[in-house]
């Protein structure tokens, strides 16, 4: 048993492991990824009473959106997060994601987009796959809804060409 200073110093390192931000926005990552969005978002709200970090922000603007219907606000918040940190996909999938939860599809897609610019995220990828995507219609300057677009991409879905 340590007694006096050497136990002061091994409490000092078990925080300078693990400071409390990091293990309070874990928390809420675990409990956003289990799908407790409720619980999750307490969690980034702490997190983010300790220290305001643009992606605890994004975290957290996504758990309001889907909680509290709050899409506006979420939407300024994780904006707001997007420009101190640009180049973070996490951002990105949360921005999708309450793009998602406001029924706006192609922001959505748009913006999961950009996060995959940003860096390889399986989160993002999960996200489009779940979503999917219409290919390209086989003569692009003329509409989808084209009946020489139409049966054309049926003809060339049977040969297996599309």
């Amino acid at each position: 048993m340590q007694t006096g200073r050497n136990s002061r110093q091994a409490r000092k390192g078990k925080q300078m492991q693990n400071p409390p931000t990091e293990t309070t926005f874990d928390e809420g990552l675990k409990a956003l990824n289990a799908g407790r969005t409720n619980e999750a978002l307490e969690w980034f709200d702490k997190a983010m009473a300790e220290e305001r970090v643009p992606r605890t922000v994004s975290y957290f603007a996504y758990c309001r959106a889907k909680e509290k219907g709050k899409v506006k606000e979420a939407l300024a918040l994780c904006m707001e997060a997007m420009k101190e940190e640009p180049k973070n996909s996490d951002i990105y999938l949360n921005l999708g994601r309450i793009y998602m939860v406001a029924g706006q599809r192609k922001s959505a897609i748009r913006a999961f987009d950009l996060g995959l610019r940003c860096g390889k995220s399986p989160q993002i990828e999960k996200e489009l796959s779940i979503l999917g995507r219409r290919k390209a219609p086989p003569i692009p300057f003329l509409p989808r809804s084209n009946p020489i677009n139409r049966y054309l991409g049926m003809f060339l879905a049977k040969l297996g060409l599309r």
